[in-house]
């Protein structure tokens, strides 16, 4: 983070807002540490205004759309998460990461669609074949849809 940018996020944290002519001046690494930032100073509102105006000045930047997947992610905005994280997808489409995979199907999984975020985890796992960690995420998710009880057999 550039001594500007850490100044200006110093006073926006000072002040508890943010001006999106401050944001529109800096690049999207800027912004996307500037959001970590404001995460490691607990300011996880103000870090969602950075990310919010880092969106819309920067729609597909991969660092702002990852940190902001992450931050909605910590605030529990599942649908949010997900659509940021499908945007992120979008964006690096082949070259998706196998984090970006995982953090999109534990995002659906909470949002209560596991059939989807199984999926997610098996696409992940066309182009990260050898993943140990998608390769784990899957195994954990079939582990806990096993261990759900099914409603409504009884009758």
């Amino acid at each position: 983070m550039t001594p500007e940018f850490q100044s200006v996020m110093q006073q926006a944290a000072a002040a508890k807002s943010l001006s999106f002519k401050d944001v529109s001046r800096f690049t999207p690494t800027d912004i996307r540490l500037g959001i970590q930032w404001l995460m490691a100073e607990e300011k996880n509102d103000l870090a969602q205004a950075l990310a919010d105006a880092g969106i819309a000045i920067y729609p597909q930047s991969e660092d702002i759309l990852a940190m902001a997947g992450l931050l909605a992610m910590t605030r529990e905005d599942w649908s949010l998460a997900i659509e940021l994280l499908q945007d992120l997808r979008d964006v690096q489409q082949e070259r998706t990461q196998p984090m970006t995979y995982r953090m999109l199907a534990r995002a659906l999984y909470c949002n209560l669609d596991p059939a989807e975020a199984v999926q997610t985890v098996e696409q992940g796992l066309t182009l990260w074949p050898q993943d140990a960690e998608l390769l784990a995420e899957l195994e954990a998710m079939a582990d806990r849809l096993m261990a759900v009880p099914a409603s409504g057999l009884h009758s």
